[in-house]
């Protein structure tokens, strides 16, 4: 079976789909442009079955080229044979790949590699022949291998040397390894102990054990973790019987020979001082690698998520970054994400000036007309939520708060981007504003900070960062290309993620914009240095031209179908200036009467895209994110001292984990509804009930004031 062949089978496809699909990969055509605009081609599969279709792809190719390699290394030895090839032709995995050419490699020093250098090879043989009876005897037979010169000085050193060849060699069977790597995840533990006198995070795992197949990926992630820092030592035992036997069973002929005795002893060796330890390393890595995949799909379905909210359009926010001695440094930014004002004050101690304060955000309040505050949640914010909820009450104005997460806003602020928006600004007055937009439009905003610093992740750090980057990247990817960006107004670190664009070609698009004015069509975009034909055509569809000259330049329709978006128009008595006026809601239902495979022939294009394009024309330059619940604001605040059990509160999911899910209930402290309280039904995973950024009802179960810890349910409340 080959890549294709197998890539089909895997993803329940068909093979011409996948071949199609593979030949626009490899074209250079990226995720996003061929999920959107390659329907036909690949049968409308969305970006997240690409994505894990393109991850399949390299990683089988990879694994072919690893074969290829150690098939050419065996045979430039001229050791290669039909059975060789077959076993390399069938394997699965690398490792079952390295298991094969491990008897072929060239070894460092080794005790086997010494014995045979003495010339203890033919003893080796001789012992691990396992004759029925020997003449003369194997002691006697080792005789003839003492060698003053080579350094074997007795019978002993010789049988010594001969069951470290036997010990090697067996510990070289793939056949062998295969199994025993099979034998110890099914029937091994993973234990772990106290590494030092010290109280931790880890305390849990100070004496754990559990099967290594029902070991769960964040504990394995957790006991990584520990290790890492000398608070546990790990490792996996399986019972000695069971491998044992096994390795007898294969070895050993169980006649009676005088030779067993040895071979069983150099069978033990192996498999304490050489297979064990390697299958043990082996183990760790599958499972952690194992670990890290699911975590990283979980980050990135958080950071998805995240990123899609729903922005708080048309409103004027002053953002509000809390601080102590340094004071609270303020930005008001308007409807359109402009910085209109800035200011410091201190509320909040060491200086307590409350009454000044309150009267300069009062004066911002009053002057910009400020419908929103967006306070951050870090040092200090606490008491600067108990100083705005105080001040609204105060103001006849109708103005809200939030409590925004700060996690990534220093990073931000202290980022060359940052520096290059706002060179006039100190660190923390750039955290406001970042603060501010990233409550106007998530996605704008926060694309701008490295994915591991959002603050929706777990173990993030400890997981592979090149394969955790190209995850995260590709999600970023994903969101920025399903919104789309206007190209007169966006940064070139927002352009940088469109399909086809890279951050050179981001920053010439933003040079252009500078030099010659707005753009007025997409068809522009091939005047600017770096944007060719090809990078155009992956491109044009996710940047949008609202009022320029084309109206199709403002919504999702490709360049390639303007002209069928045309005939579309015509053929139901429909202009452009209809499109405008968003005077075709009900065109989708004309199509649909006429019949969309009728339709779609007539136009000469695909009904997928067709459908788009209808989609597109209802509603041109609409964002998918407005169907989304908005932020939750508030008016009065609420402290964790108020909560109490069955009290029934509103929150917003802010992180998903394997074991549950946090959600901000406003008290500055995020809730847990552990995987057992999110439903009355069974919950495989928390990812199946929650997504980051829903809102949701919650019940309050147990609150601990000291540690700081609430236990929320979303069950249904027990009838009396």
């Amino acid at each position: 079976m080959n890549i294709l062949e197998r890539l089909a089978q895997e993803f329940h496809l068909k093979l011409e789909q996948v071949e199609k699909t593979v030949a626009l990969i490899d074209e250079g055509n990226t995720i996003p442009f061929i999920a959107r605009y390659r329907k036909e081609v690949t049968g409308s599969l969305d970006d997240n079955i690409l994505r894990d279709l393109n991850d399949r792809l390299n990683f089988l190719r990879n694994i072919e080229k690893r074969k290829q390699e150690v098939s050419d290394l065996i045979t430039a030895q001229e050791k290669m044979t039909p059975e060789i090839q077959a076993a390399i032709d069938a394997a699965q995995t690398i490792t079952e790949v390295d298991d094969i050419y491990r008897p072929f490699r060239p070894h460092r020093k080794t005790r086997a590699s010494v014995a045979r250098e003495k010339g203890l090879e033919e003893l080796a043989k001789l012992i691990y022949a396992q004759e029925p009876s020997y003449d003369p005897a194997i002691e006697v037979a080792a005789e003839a291998f003492i060698n003053e010169e080579k350094g074997v000085l007795s019978v002993e050193e010789a049988l010594q040397g001969a069951k470290d060849i036997i010990a090697e060699d067996v510990s070289d069977n793939a056949e062998f390894r295969k199994e025993l790597r099979r034998l110890t995840f099914e029937f091994g533990l993973l234990s772990t102990k106290q590494a030092k006198e010290e109280d931790s995070v880890y305390a849990q795992y100070y004496a754990y054990s559990e099967p290594l197949k029902k070991v769960l990926p964040h504990r394995v992630l957790a006991i990584n973790r520990g290790e890492k820092e000398d608070f546990l030592k790990v490792s996996i035992t399986v019972a000695s019987e069971i491998v044992l036997n096994y390795l007898f069973s294969q070895t050993l002929l169980n006649n009676g020979s005088p030779a067993e005795k040895y071979v069983s002893a150099a069978v033990m060796d192996s498999y304490d001082r050489l297979i064990a330890p390697s299958i043990e390393r082996e183990i760790r890595s599958d499972i952690f690698d194992r670990a890290s995949e699911g975590a990283i799909k979980l980050f990135a379905d958080n950071l998805s998520h995240l990123l899609m909210q729903s922005p708080l359009k048309g409103k004027t926010v002053l953002g509000f970054d809390p601080g102590y001695a340094h004071g609270c440094k303020l930005a008001v930014v308007d409807k359109t994400g402009k910085v209109v004002d800035t200011a410091v004050i201190y509320p909040v101690k060491p200086r307590e000036e409350i009454e000044k304060s309150k009267s300069i955000i009062k004066r911002l309040i009053s002057r910009h007309k400020v419908d929103v505050i967006a306070i951050g949640n870090g040092t200090a914010s606490k008491e600067s939520e108990i100083f705005i909820a105080g001040l609204l009450r105060e103001i006849p104005e109708n103005v809200k708060y939030i409590v925004v997460s700060e996690a990534g806003a220093s990073i931000y602020s202290a980022s060359k981007l940052a520096a290059e928006e706002f060179p006039e600004f100190d660190v923390m007055q750039r955290s406001a504003v970042s603060i501010a937009r990233r409550l106007q439009d998530p996605l704008a905003e926060l694309i701008k900070i490295d994915p591991k610093g959002i603050g929706v992740g777990q173990y993030q750090h400890d997981m592979k960062q090149a394969r955790l980057d190209e995850a995260l990247g590709g999600v970023v990817e994903d969101c920025v290309n399903a919104v789309g960006v206007d190209v007169n107004t966006a940064s070139y670190s927002l352009l940088s993620y469109i399909s086809g664009i890279n951050v050179t070609s981001a920053r010439n698009i933003v040079k252009y914009r500078e030099e010659n004015g707005e753009f007025s069509s997409r068809a522009q975009l091939l005047k600017v240095p770096r944007i060719g034909a090809k990078a155009f055509e992956q491109a044009a569809g996710f940047l949008r031209v609202p009022g320029g000259k084309e109206i199709f330049d403002n919504t999702g329709v490709h360049p390639e179908s303007y002209e069928a978006a045309a005939g579309l128009l015509q053929m139901f008595g429909y202009t452009k200036e209809d499109v405008a006026e968003s005077n075709l809601k009900d065109l989708g239902t004309k199509v649909q009467g006429a019949g969309f495979s009728k339709v779609a022939e007539a136009l000469g294009i695909g009904v997928p895209t067709l459908k788009d394009i209808v989609s597109e024309l209802e509603k041109p330059g609409r964002d998918i994110r407005d169907t989304l619940p908005p932020p939750v604001l508030r008016d009065d605040i609420l402290s964790l001292e108020d909560l109490k059990p069955d009290m029934e509160l509103t929150g917003t999911v802010r992180n998903v984990i394997d074991f549950g899910a946090f959600v901000d209930i406003g008290v500055h402290q995020d809730g847990l509804v552990h995987i057992s309280q999110l439903s009355d039904r069974f919950v495989k995973h928390p990812s199946d009930v929650v997504k980051v950024g829903d809102v949701v009802k919650v019940r309050v179960l147990s609150v601990d004031v000291p540690k700081k810890r609430i236990s929320l349910t979303m069950k249904s409340k027990p009838k009396a």
